[in-house]
Order: structure tokens, then C-alpha cells, then sequence
């Protein structure tokens, strides 16, 4: 299944506590549940003021839609070419 990185500009979620964060998770997992087992979330990096979210979906439309009906943004979708790390240099 094609995978894709999820750009959401959200000022300031990097001051978030660990109960937002997990509100915020519960909130997106209530909606994939209701999407159906097409959609996976893998995990999410946080930053200052965005999240980067890895996702495995069949289309980027299926991930928007999860966005939309969550009501968080997705100012960015790009698919997964390929995957590199320092065994690749070998």
C-alpha cells in the first residue's frame, strides 16, 4: 500500500502536553475507525509548530478526507518513492 508523509501546520502544538497529545490521537484514531482498514496511520513526529504524520492509504483523497472529517489540517501530502538510511550508503 502506498505510503505518505503529512505536512500540519499547527502553531504552537510543540507546547502541547501529554493529554492534548492524546486527545489529538484518540481523535484521529476515532476517525479511522469510521474510514475503514484502508487507511493506517504508522506515527507522527511533532514539532514546534507542525506535525509530520506517516500514513499508508490507498490515495492521497483517502487522507484528505481523513483530515477533513477530523477537522486538523493537511497542508502537505506527498507519496513515499522510496526509503533511505545509512545501510543504503553500503
Amino acid at each position: 500500500m502506498p505510503q505518505f508523509v503529512i505536512e500540519r501546520e499547527m502553531p504552537g502544538v510543540g507546547k502541547l502536553g501529554a493529554d492534548d497529545l492524546k486527545g489529538a490521537s484518540q481523535g484521529s484514531c476515532t476517525v479511522l475507525r469510521d474510514l475503514g482498514p484502508d487507511i493506517q496511520w504508522v506515527h507522527s513526529y511533532v514539532t514546534d509548530d507542525k506535525i509530520y504524520c506517516v500514513y499508508r492509504a490507498p490515495s492521497e483523497d483517502l487522507i484528505r478526507k481523513h483530515a477533513e472529517t477530523g477537522g486538523f489540517p493537511a497542508n502537505s501530502i506527498a507519496q513515499v518513492r522510496a526509503m533511505i538510511d545509512p545501510t543504503t550508503a553500503e
